[in-house]
């Protein structure tokens, strides 16, 4: 069969601020708008943009042009791109098209909320929904001889692409276009065949390790945070800054399930933070943005399909899969007296740690019985999403950068007493490790010393070695093939690379010229769960 290629932003007309779309941020100083001024900005827009993000902002062909969908522009930067356009995307230079007061009103007024709070629809989300390649009609072995579990889904950032790596050789298999402003965190289903990427523009896309191509795609919500994919393989939960649902899909073709409302006691909603997979307790873990509460939505009790998985019997059991009846998928609310971001599991998932908003401290959450049993000392914005766990002196413990001091946590998993605090040269944002390993990498993502990289001896708990890949370019998330014997680094830079070290000597063995190359996931630790990974 022949491979369908995946264009989803090809078009004849300018894609107008396309950057824009997911890279800007409200400045607390805009002022607000004149009645003429807007009407002025609400012209221009449909001038040269809406053919290509619609004219609600809501997105097209291109993203959406919503605040909260737009989250890295800073100051005058959004302001540059829509003058000179980005390299590597159809965001065209306006510049001669636009004049200096017009570029200014414009990129104001794409700071301003809409007056309604945007909608996305089951109606919507089902109307979005597109099957490029029937499951059924998926070859059963891959197309190369690579070990399909020892695959990289490496997301480059630069230009919107994702290329798929041989963990063994470190060559390339493929490299396809995505949806803008990807999500670094792929998933990929229980037997490792398929990857699932989301964009914050809420686009969910269903790629084929094994024929290397695009499954499917599906919006759902205006601006999404993550996905999480169910431990047996059906399902897939997508979480929404915008709207405040959640959304459920069937994860052999992402048809859409259920969308679930992110309501409170009193009318009021929440965002969602992030979605998780539970395995051991075959839920979903929801991290809520406004309401100090974690949900947990359970698909234990749900009739096992007949239809077992992907790869094997596709032709005699895909019809009989279509008529699975779902449900019912109900929703554990696990109140807190504050709310958390940014969540940590023990390997068992009986223990959820999160950072408290109050930017002190942690909580330690028992997931069992529902509710805090410690307070951690964590302050100083603890990036837990990173943090790795490992044994140390016969005790399980947790490794967690922190996104503002120059320091690594080091906390008893047992005790929740800090054992240790790891100063480093900056704030980190990555800590990754693997079984295999008796080392634990540290980037310094913030900071003059974003260059550097720290080599931890998880015996010991010090820093025995300082690498600088690439001076004066960040250096950060490294990822470990299967057998823990390579790190793979990534250089964060339009023009950067993925380097290949040996685990154990340090020394460079290979280095991949990428375009912003964000995040690398290897399948195996991924899908085994790795206590050196992020889940």
């Amino acid at each position: 069969m022949p491979k369908v290629t995946f264009q989803p932003f090809r078009s004849t007309l300018m894609a107008a601020t396309m950057l824009i779309c997911f890279q800007a941020v409200a400045r607390a100083d805009d002022a607000a708008l004149t009645s003429s001024q807007f009407a002025d900005a609400n012209a221009l827009y449909g001038t040269h943009c809406a053919a290509c993000h619609n004219g609600d902002r809501l997105g097209g062909m291109g993203p959406a042009l919503l605040p909260e969908s737009l989250t890295r522009l800073r100051g005058s930067m959004l302001n540059d791109v829509i003058s000179n356009g980005r390299a590597a995307t159809q965001m065209p230079a306006f510049d001669q098209v636009l004049n200096k007061t017009e570029i200014d009103l414009l990129a104001s007024w794409l700071r301003q909320p809409l007056s309604e709070t945007p909608s996305w629809n089951m109606a919507n989300i089902i109307d979005s929904h597109t099957v490029f390649v029937e499951p059924n009609q998926l070859p059963v072995k891959p197309k190369f001889t690579a070990d399909p579990l020892n695959l990289f889904t490496v997301v480059e950032a630069g230009d919107h692409h994702i290329t798929i790596l041989d963990g063994d050789t470190f060559t390339p298999l493929d490299r396809f276009p995505t949806r803008f402003a990807l999500h670094g965190g792929a998933k990929y289903s229980p037997d490792g065949r398929f990857v699932y990427l989301a964009s914050r523009d809420g686009w969910v896309q269903m790629y084929d390790l094994y024929s290397l191509q695009t499954v499917a795609e599906i919006r759902v919500g205006v601006n999404t945070r993550n996905v999480a994919v169910s431990d047996d393989g059906r399902y897939l939960m997508a979480g929404n800054m915008l709207p405040h649902t959640l959304v459920l899909l069937d994860a052999r073709d992402l048809r859409p399930i259920k969308q679930i409302p992110v309501d409170g006691d009193h009318g009021q909603s929440s965002r969602v933070s992030a979605v998780y997979t539970a395995p051991p307790r075959q839920s979903f873990i929801i991290a809520l943005k406004d309401f100090p509460e974690v949900w947990e939505i359970s698909y234990a009790d749900t009739p096992q399909p007949v239809y077992p998985g992907f790869v094997h019997n596709y032709e005699a059991n895909m019809v009989e899969a279509l008529d699975v009846q779902y449900g019912p998928f109900p929703v554990r609310r696990i109140r807190l007296d504050d709310g958390l971001d940014d969540f940590f599991f023990d390997q068992d998932y009986r223990y959820l740690v999160g950072a408290a908003r109050n930017g002190r401290d942690g909580q330690v959450i028992n997931l069992n019985i529902g509710r805090k049993i410690a307070d951690i000392a964590l302050e100083g914005m603890p990036h837990l999403g990173s943090g790795i766990t490992f044994e140390y002196q016969g005790r399980p413990v947790l490794a967690t950068p922190h996104l503002k001091d120059p320091k690594i946590s080091v906390i008893d998993m047992e005790s929740w007493e800090t054992i240790k605090v790891i100063e480093t040269l900056g704030p980190g944002f990555f800590t990754r490790s693997h079984e295999n390993t008796p080392y634990a990498w540290v980037d310094v993502f913030f900071g003059p010393n974003k260059d550097a990289v720290h080599i931890i001896d998880k015996r010991t708990l010090e820093i025995v070695k300082t690498l600088r890949p690439e001076p004066g370019k960040v250096a950060a998330h490294v990822e470990f093939d299967r057998s823990g014997t390579h790190a793979l680094l990534s250089i964060w830079d339009d023009d950067g690379a993925v380097i290949v070290y040996d685990a154990n000597t340090f020394e460079e063995i290979k280095r991949l010229p990428m375009k912003k190359p964000v995040g690398k996931y290897n399948v195996f630790n991924k899908i085994t769960y790795s206590e050196g990974t992020s889940h």
